[in-house]
């Protein structure tokens, strides 16, 4: 029998307690119009030749058996599902004169909410069972949207959004009554609104199976072999398509299985178990806002290494090895604003540990480093969150699923609020912008420029900690397990990029060119020789430099002039140690050892103009030089800035290898490479120094020619923006976003220039006024620290081109 009676868009209007268009209260119904849609099989031939309604289903009066059995007098219903199980208990009642049904399709929908949906609705088979009973073997949830986003291969596409009209439906071979089976509509449409808002596919396809995957996903709850495997169907329309047509559509159905590794089950290992022979990679969000900030947050990463010692169930053989960091951000508390500001920063690990046992290694350090219970978002000592696994998608959430904002004792990765979140996304855009989000199908890069921040939002600041060193007095470290982490000194605050740059971020005066006072131990150096190698000079020196001030001291006992002789660590020491001892908190060297015996004396920054210095390493060991200083930066926590250069300051000027970069842009291109390996090799990889703590020094007046000096003076931003760099597979500038040091003062560049332009030869101390031209534009340029001999001269000469630029 094929013939079928139909009732359609039969318009009821009944209380649900999902809501209206605007969430109710909860346990509050609102009411809703329903469009019933209805058919039913039925022999209709005898009708159809007598012409006899007696002989066939009054559809009539069965549109007014719904209406009577389902108004707005009935006890409110929980869902759509509930809905159709009451009508589908009104078709199959025997009782009375109710028509005898055997079989129906139905169809409810809902046009008006929720909101930022066009309407959803329920479809469903039942048959008639034993008595008045019924039994129903398939169900499909319908929804359809209207979003707006990027979609489109041409370029005027990729400029503007253009609404897309989508429709996903969802079928299961189960029953409607089955609660496993509801569908929760408000917040599926929330999530497929956003979702697709933020996509930015090319094409159709690519966006309907990112449809099809995020409602899977909405759906998953891991392999339960009872419940039914969902089908999603989805459907992409976009009507500015073509112009003639009124769209262009693709519809796809997909299930768990057209999308490999995506659906794994989590597996719940103890920390005692499992099998350590794989290596993740994940990344790790850390902040702090109580407390000593800097400290609690390279305490956590130090107990990080030291699984073993954290969680004492773990297997000797589980790893964790920080691998690479971000820089370091000062940012504004979000959701909960009475609180400090936070300290936020984000590092890439390799661990061979699970998901979860990972989460409980995070949780147990929080602890340690002493975060106690507080209200959510609230006050932390320390915040860690998995953000990233590999590209792994997890939720160990059952039915019913928590909210986002009371995941404890649950992990859900990707971290569920990174895309709005500027302090997580900045960071990992830091170590990986071309990193594609798994579910949101977009780059860590992309993500980041699509947030859109309040206007009132205080911009973030970069952050340089500096620790107190040596360790205080009677100072005792709580965790024998790892290196002591000394307390913070200070710290500064800059923006990177130019003047325009921080003009346009609103960055407070904190964010401003800092002073480093020159102090030359040397008997042999190009400025001030003999000037200031006994300790009473030394003292004097250091007083005058403060008073003017300076913002650090830097002490140096090795001439880096062309030609210096030579001379051995131990003499090095011998002059630098004493002036530590007075008031430094830079120490310019190359050598580890006289680095290690200044932080002794109280350095707590390292100036290491190269791995080692070329024309001083007779006997030495670069390679070893670089790692053993690398590991010194690393114990002590202490900012280090690293020069660029090729070995004597007066040799190897030819950037012609970079020429194709552009004119008056090869020794920027040469700068950026060179020093970039450099910074690279210091920071990335285990045992790496913390991004947040490298200053770079573009290396004015070493290695280059008199106009390679002012192309970078000139232009010292470009060294450190966010480009590409390099011919054919090009990468990412590795100095992008990091705080420059300039030295410019009394170099003999400067020199040149004046006899050049005048016919005058100066010596060193004669060029006060052409390095006051230089420091002004390292000002506009914006270094964060400039090298200076001349301190009240030079200090004036900052304040003034902080107020104008900074």
């Amino acid at each position: 029998m094929c013939d079928t009676i139909s009732i359609n868009e039969l318009l009821l209007t009944v209380p649900l307690l999902t809501g209206a268009i605007w969430p109710k209260p909860s346990g509050q119904a609102a009411l809703q119009p329903v469009l019933i849609s209805l058919s039913i099989p039925h022999d209709i031939s005898s009708t159809a030749a007598n012409d006899d309604l007696s002989q066939t289903i009054n559809y009539s009066l069965l549109c007014s058996l719904l209406r009577d059995s389902l108004n707005d007098k009935i006890s409110p219903l929980e869902t759509l599902e509930a809905l159709t199980s009451r009508i589908f208990d009104v078709l199959f009642s025997r009782s009375g004169s109710d028509p005898v049904v055997g079989e129906a399709r139905l169809k409810v929908i809902q046009p008006r909410a929720p909101l930022n949906c066009k309407a959803v609705g329920v479809e469903s088979v039942a048959t008639a069972s034993s008595g008045s009973s019924w039994t129903t073997g398939y169900v499909k949830h319908l929804c359809e949207l209207e979003c707006s986003t990027i979609i489109g291969v041409n370029a005027c596409e990729r400029e503007e959004r253009q609404n897309v009209q989508v429709n996903v439906s969802i079928e299961r071979w189960d029953s409607v009554v089955q609660r496993h089976n509801w569908v929760d509509f408000r917040s599926l449409t929330r999530t497929l609104h956003e979702k697709i808002g933020r996509s930015s596919y090319l094409t159709l396809e690519a966006l309907a199976s990112y449809i099809a995957e995020v409602t899977l996903r909405h759906l998953w709850v891991g392999t339960n072999p009872s419940q039914p495997i969902p089908f999603v169907t989805v459907k992409a329309a976009k009507p500015s398509a073509i112009v003639f047509a009124s769209s262009s559509e693709i519809e796809m159905r997909r299930t768990y299985s057209d999308y490999p590794g995506a659906f794994t089950p989590e597996r719940k290992m103890e920390p005692s178990q499992g099998d350590y022979a794989a290596t993740h990679t994940a990344a790790l969000a850390l902040g702090s806002n109580l407390g000593d900030r800097f400290y609690n947050i390279e305490l956590a990463l130090r107990l990080l290494e030291t699984p073993q010692v954290v969680l004492g169930s773990l297997d000797e053989s589980a790893t964790v090895a920080v691998v690479n960091t971000s820089f370091m951000y000062e940012s504004a508390p979000m959701y909960v604003t009475d609180q400090p500001s936070f300290i936020n920063c984000a590092c890439m690990i390799e661990t061979n540990l699970a998901p979860l046992t990972l989460l409980q290694l995070l949780k147990r350090i929080e602890t340690t480093v002493g975060r106690v219970p507080s209200i959510r978002n609230g006050p932390r000592a320390v915040d860690l969150d998995i953000i990233l696994y590999d590209d792994s998608v997890i939720d160990t959430r059952q039915i019913p699923r928590k909210e986002l904002d009371d995941l404890e004792g649950e992990l859900v990765v990707p971290h569920p609020r990174l895309a709005e979140r500027e302090f997580v996304l900045r960071p990992l855009n830091d170590m990986i912008p071309d990193a594609v989000h798994p579910l949101l199908h977009q780059s860590i890069s992309t993500l980041l420029v699509a947030l859109e921040i309040p206007s009132e939002t205080p911009a973030m600041s970069k952050v340089i900690p500096f620790p107190q060193c040596p360790l205080p007095v009677g100072y005792v470290f709580p965790h024998p397990s790892v290196d002591a982490v000394p307390p913070t000194l200070t710290y500064w605050t800059y923006t990177s990029g130019s003047s325009s740059t921080r003009r346009k971020t609103g960055t407070s005066s904190s964010c401003r060119t800092r002073v480093m006072a020159t102090l030359n131990t040397t008997p042999d150096s190009f400025s001030d020789g003999a000037t200031h190698n006994t300790l009473p000079t030394a003292l004097e020196y250091a007083q005058s430099a403060v008073t003017a001030g300076a913002d650090v001291l830097d002490v140096g006992g090795y001439s880096t002039r062309p030609g210096a002789a030579f001379i051995t660590a131990e003499e090095e020491t011998s002059r630098v140690g004493p002036s530590i001892a007075a008031l430094p908190i830079s120490v310019d060297t190359f050598r580890p050892e006289v680095a290690r015996a200044a932080i002794s004396a109280g350095a707590n920054c390292i100036n290491d103009g190269s791995y080692p210095f070329p024309g001083a390493s007779e006997g030495e060991d670069a390679q070893k030089c670089m790692l053993e200083m690398k590991k010194i930066a690393r114990e002590f926590g202490v900012p280090v800035v690293l020069m660029h250069s090729r070995g004597d300051a007066g040799a190897n000027k030819d950037y012609d290898a970079y020429e194709y970069a552009g004119p008056g842009q090869a020794v920027l291109e040469g700068v950026r490479i060179e020093l970039g390996a450099k910074v690279d090799l210091i920071v990335q990889g285990k045992g790496g120094v913390r991004r947040w703590l490298v200053i770079v020094d573009p290396g004015v007046g070493f290695s280059k020619t008199l106009d390679g000096n002012l192309e970078v003076l000139r232009d010292a931003a470009a060294v450190t923006a966010d480009v590409y760099v390099g011919t054919g597979n090009r990468q990412r500038n590795a100095l992008a976003g990091y705080a420059q040091l300039i030295g410019a003062s009394r170099k003999s560049f400067l020199g040149v220039i004046l006899e050049q332009k005048t016919g005058r030869k100066t010596e060193p101390k004669e060029r006060g006024w052409a390095t006051a031209a230089a420091v002004s534009c390292a000002v506009q340029q914006g270094a964060l620290v400039v090298r200076v001999h001349d301190i009240q001269e030079m200090v004036d000469v900052v304040q003034v081109a902080n107020a104008l630029w900074g």
